[in-house]
This record gives C-alpha cells, sequence and structure tokens, in this order.
C-alpha cells in the first residue's frame, strides 16, 4: 500500500535560493510566517501535492502567489511572502462561466480548461463571472501575462468594475491544476483467466541417415531462439487517472512494468532460450525435430488505489500477458531403407 506521507499535501520553504539555508515544512495553513520566525525570508521551495498559496501580507491579504507542484529554486517574490494557503479545494472538474455585463447578463461562456482568450471573440469582454467548480486564474494579459485574479469555487463576482477593477481586462485563463495522484496497483493472481494456449511451430529441423551405423547428426548440442512476453495494461473507460500519470506494476520479483497512461501501456522484451539437439541418428533412420514454442494468453484484474488530496479512490483495470517463453522440441523417427552398397564395415571411431 502507498505511504500516507506520500499522499499528503506539503510545502517545503528555504531561506536561500537552490533549496539551501534554512527550511520549514508545513502541511496546512500558516496565517503569519513571523509567528513560527519564517516571515520576509522565503527564497525558494518545493510544493508537493495541491498548490499553495503564497501572500505578501499575514493572514492572506494581498494579491495571491499562486506554486503549482514543482520544485522553485528561485522565486519572485524573493523574501516577501508572510502567509501561505493551501488549495485544497476539488481541483479535478473545473468550471467557469463568463458574462459579458454586470450582473451575470449579456453573452455568456462557459470555460472548462485553459484558454486564451485573444483567440476568439471573448477578449477584454468580460464584467461578471461565476466559479462552478475548481480554482482559476484570471489573467489581464494573454498566454499568462500580467495581473491575475483568484477565483475560486463557489465564487459571484456580479460586477468587475465595483469588486475587483477589472472590468473588461480579463484576456486568459488557467485552472490551477490537482497534485499527482499516489497510484498502487494490487494485482489480482487469484482471480487469473488463461483466456488462449496454442503452440507455434518456429523451426523444424530433418536428418536421414541411410546407413547401417549410427551418424553423427550435428556437432552443435543446442540451438539458440528468441522468446517474446507481449504485456499490456487497460484501465477502465471511468477512470479518473488523465493523460501522462504514471506508476509501477509489481509483477513478481524482478518483473516491474512501468504504466504510464497514454503512452506507454503496452511493453514486448525479449529473451534468449536454448534447447537441445541430439548428436546422434540411428541407422536406417529419419529424424525430425520440431522446435515449438508454446503461446499462453493470461489476463489478471487489476485493482488501483488512487490517493489524491486526502481522498481515496479504487478502481478496476486488466493486466494481460501474451508470452512465449515456453520453447520446446518434439522429436519423430522414422524407419528408412539402407541405401544401396552401405553395408561395408562399420566406420572407424574418430
Amino acid at each position: 500500500m502507498f505511504s500516507q506521507e506520500l499522499g499528503m499535501n506539503r510545502i517545503v520553504v528555504y531561506d536561500k535560493p537552490n533549496f539551501e539555508g534554512l527550511s520549514k515544512e508545513f502541511t496546512c495553513d500558516v496565517p503569519d510566517l513571523h509567528e513560527l520566525d519564517f516571515g520576509d525570508c522565503i527564497s525558494s521551495l518545493k510544493v508537493t501535492g495541491q498548490p499553495w498559496v503564497a501572500y505578501k501580507l499575514s493572514k492572506f491579504e494581498e494579491d495571491g502567489i499562486i506554486f503549482e507542484e514543482g520544485d522553485y529554486a528561485e522565486i519572485d517574490n524573493n523574501n516577501r511572502i508572510s502567509s501561505l494557503r493551501l488549495v485544497h479545494q476539488d481541483l479535478s472538474d473545473p468550471q467557469i462561466t463568463l458574462y459579458e455585463h454586470p450582473n451575470y447578463e449579456g453573452q455568456s461562456k462557459v470555460v472548462k480548461e485553459e484558454t486564451n482568450l485573444a483567440y476568439g471573440y471573448f477578449n477584454d469582454r468580460v464584467s461578471s463571472h461565476v466559479v462552478q467548480r475548481g480554482v482559476w486564474l484570471l489573467y489581464k494579459n494573454a498566454n499568462r501575462g500580467g495581473w491575475y485574479h483568484i477565483a475560486w469555487p463557489g465564487e459571484r463576482i456580479y460586477d468587475y468594475k465595483t469588486e475587483i477593477s477589472f472590468d473588461d481586462n480579463v484576456s486568459h485563463l488557467q485552472p490551477l491544476k490537482p497534485g499527482r495522484p499516489i497510484i498502487t496497483a494490487k494485482v489480482l493472481w487469484d482471480q487469473k483467466k488463461v483466456e488462449a494456449e496454442h503452440d507455434v511451430l518456429i523451426d523444424e529441423i530433418v536428418g536421414t541417415n541411410c546407413t547401417e551405423y549410427e551418424q553423427t547428426f550435428t556437432t552443435n548440442t543446442t540451438r539458440e531462439y528468441t522468446a517474446t512476453v507481449f504485456q499490456s495494461f487497460h484501465f477502465s473507460n471511468t477512470t479518473c487517472l488523465k493523460l501522462g500519470f504514471s506508476f509501477q506494476v509489481t509483477l513478481g520479483c524482478s518483473n516491474i512494468f512501468i504504466v504510464e497512461k497514454g503512452k506507454c501501456e503496452s511493453t514486448t522484451t525479449t529473451e534468449k532460450v536454448e534447447v537441445l539437439l541430439p548428436a546422434k541418428i540411428p541407422p536406417c533412420t529419419e529424424l525430425s525435430i520440431q522446435v515449438v514454442k508454446k503461446e499462453t494468453t493470461t489476463s489478471v484484474p487489476v485493482e488501483l488505489t488512487i490517493c489524491q488530496n486526502g481522498k481515496e479512490r479504487k478502481e478496476s483495470a486488466e493486466y494481460r500477458c501474451v508470452s512465449g517463453r515456453t520453447i520446446s522440441t518434439r522429436y519423430t523417427m522414422k524407419p528408412v531403407p539402407a541405401a544401396p552398397g552401405t553395408s561395408q564395415a562399420k566406420p572407424q571411431e574418430a
């Protein structure tokens, strides 16, 4: 199972750039960093999980600066942070409705993803809004430029001019991203199903000894073949995981399958397998050797535990494997008549 510490939202702050000097770690709101002897000194920080908002003044006053999950070796507001707020709200399905006029009147536009309004007809026309879900940054300039307003879930601003002095100025919208989830995969081996199994002929060697004496068949008693294993991972249609999320599926002591949603959900591995070959052919015998690969298709249910922002969710998935690692030989011998003139004396051993 996952570590509870790994699933925790936290911020680590440092009083020097590049994560050097004194440091402190926080997992909840900090109204006044001065009370903890760390006010107006933060120069770098690391965020794990949900975003944080840093404020220049205590008690979350003045404009906030957003820090999403990641490492920040240097920050713009160096030595000017006095309070910190954790964004604990659900950020998975953001939505905001923009209105052309105050009091939620005029043309409206529903936005569910990051949008550059400068590319459309709603640029610098917004005068009121309602936030349905998520936390949004409303920028004055395109491409995340200039001053921005932080819009929280449920926020209703009926008049930009009187409430935030931002009338007809919004050019870009960005919803905050949730922290990366901690994903644990449990393979339910006791529910494994063998869906198909069949033999594939990959080589056939035939030798004929028409003499009355044992003959050498081959000087190489082994032959090498390539075995393949194809693995794939299938998510449910209702998965909440976004593209790019990755995790490990442990299939055995030394077999770990790394899955990345939308990119690496299947893999093929190869290995060399040696098979033994007989060194001699009996007299008056045709020896046929068939090299056969057994291909087995199996499916196994997988239980995914997804921990994000203090919440746990279960999902079902499936691991599939087509294995051709079992390679064996089959021998068939049938009598053949001796060739004319082969009943001489037995050849001398070397």
